[in-house]
């Protein structure tokens, strides 16, 4: 795609398609527990600090890379910096986004069998320990899950064969308001049941007692991994934001939008687990199997449970829709080749991927590369090395490599608004966030204890 043929999102669209990539999993899963682990309050108070602070600059990096180079991912770092080895920060982004769709098409899967499990009511009077048996029966099967996975996978190839305009733009403004319907819903549902003000004062009510470097840490790894940074999304997508658009504006209201879906998701949660005397602390298999089972005790338990796994699932199809764009962009301007075929070839590989993540969990659970099995050897490549250090290197990109004079002309669009907190960003940039992700990234390496953390 020619640079002067590059179609670009509406102002709407940018929105909707980067808060669509930013809202996932992460936020409906794998926030609440978190939450739950460390103590409510405490931890959302320094989660939004570490938004405002150290995930808001790093999308407005991203963002400006890829509107400024108007490319792909690798394409951007060539362009902005030609006869250098940045463009290989460009062509990790790349590959950490094929290697988390390996997995993470996998759990988008689980998201449509439970959303039939629902429909047929199968929750009804099922207790935890039943549940339990029928998340490890279907997760540990050879054929269902990778027949899910390869669904999940088809319907996100179909939406990105149809364009950037008619597939991308067109579905996510659809899906996000449907979402943010669904999951307000399912929040008044929850606050309506006995004792939900529980759920809500373990919510909000912030016990400062439980703030250490451990809450700090995590808390900054959840921001950074929400957001989507370091994977290639951010500055795929914002090749195609419109060069009128406020780029500063647009990733505030992406960060409020994102951390927005987190905090309710835990309000449609947390009142629901206190009502039913359920620990807040579980760990992921809240989702699964916790919830399916409070869903059963509560009257109308078909109609909770199923708009509960479909707000899931479109926040997952958000997610590997803007993961995949990563790919088909990076193919399609790098090796010249249609965007049809790109999407087709990268889905085939990512179906394979996750054949042998879906495979790990069943029927080769006793095979491991590095003590990981396949989909937790993708999980921790990803999460734990690739995205934090493509994060740290597009901060010094921004905050070192780029001039900064281009740096203003791109987040005024060239004058046309103001920016009175360039330095604070540069400050950020260059120093803070690159160190904040580098003990993300220690953390999740198992290495703070070294520097007494």
């Amino acid at each position: 795609m020619a640079k002067k043929d590059r179609i670009n999102f509406s102002k709407i669209g940018a929105i909707a398609a980067a808060t669509g990539s930013a809202v996932g999993l992460g936020n409906i899963w794998r926030f609440p527990y978190l939450l739950g682990e460390s103590g409510g309050g405490a931890f959302l108070l320094v989660y939004i600090l570490c938004v405002v602070f150290l995930g808001l600059p790093v999308m407005i990096s991203e963002f400006s890379i890829g509107r400024m180079a108007q490319a792909n991912a690798a394409g951007s770092f060539r362009t902005l910096a030609p006869k250098s080895k940045w463009w290989l920060v460009g062509l990790m982004g790349v590959i950490s986004a094929f290697l988390i769709l390996g997995f993470y098409v996998v759990v988008s899967g689980w998201t449509l069998e439970y959303i039939v499990q629902a429909l047929s009511n199968k929750f009804a009077n099922a207790s935890t320990a039943q549940l339990n048996q029928v998340f490890t029966d279907f997760s540990t099967n050879t054929y269902r899950p990778v027949g899910w996975m390869l669904l999940f996978t088809a319907l996100t190839c179909f939406i990105i064969i149809a364009g950037v305009k008619n597939g991308i733009e067109k579905s996510t403004k659809l899906m996000m308001p449907l979402l943010f319907l669904i999951i307000i819903i399912l929040g008044i549902r929850s606050i309506t049941l006995p004792n939900g003000t529980e759920g809500l004062k373990f919510l909000f009510k912030a016990d400062f007692g439980k703030i250490n470097s451990e809450v700090i840490l995590s808390a900054m790894g959840q921001a950074f991994f929400s957001l989507s940074l370091g994977m290639g999304c951010l500055i795929t997508y914002g090749s195609y934001i419109n060069k009128d658009n406020n780029l500063s504006s647009t990733a505030l209201q992406v960060t409020i939008f994102d951390t927005l879906v987190a905090v309710l998701a835990s309000i449609a949660i947390f009142p629901a687990v206190f009502s039913f005397g359920i620990n807040p602390a579980q760990g992921p298999e809240l989702v699964f199997i916790t919830l399916p089972h409070i869903f059963s005790q509560m009257q109308g338990s078909t109609i909770w449970s199923t708009l509960f796994f479909i707000l899931l699932a479109l926040a997952s199809l958000t997610s590997t829709i803007s993961l995949l764009e990563v790919i088909v962009a990076f193919l399609t301007e790098e090796l010249h080749i249609s965007r049809a075929k790109a999407a087709i070839v990268s889905s085939l590989g990512i179906a394979l991927l996750g054949i042998l993540s879906s495979f790990s969990l069943g029927i080769w659970k006793d095979f491991s590369l590095f003590g990981y099995g396949f989909f937790a050897l993708f999980d921790s490549i990803t999460s734990k090395i690739l995205m934090p250090v493509g994060g740290i290197f597009i901060s010094l990109f921004v905050g070192w490599r780029i001039d900064k004079q281009k740096i203003l002309l791109e987040l005024t669009s060239n004058g046309k608004y103001k920016i009175p907190f360039l330095n604070i960003f540069l400050l950020i940039t260059r120093y803070l966030a690159p160190l904040a992700i580098l003990l993300v990234l220690l953390n999740q390496l198992g290495l703070t204890k070294w520097l007494g953390f």
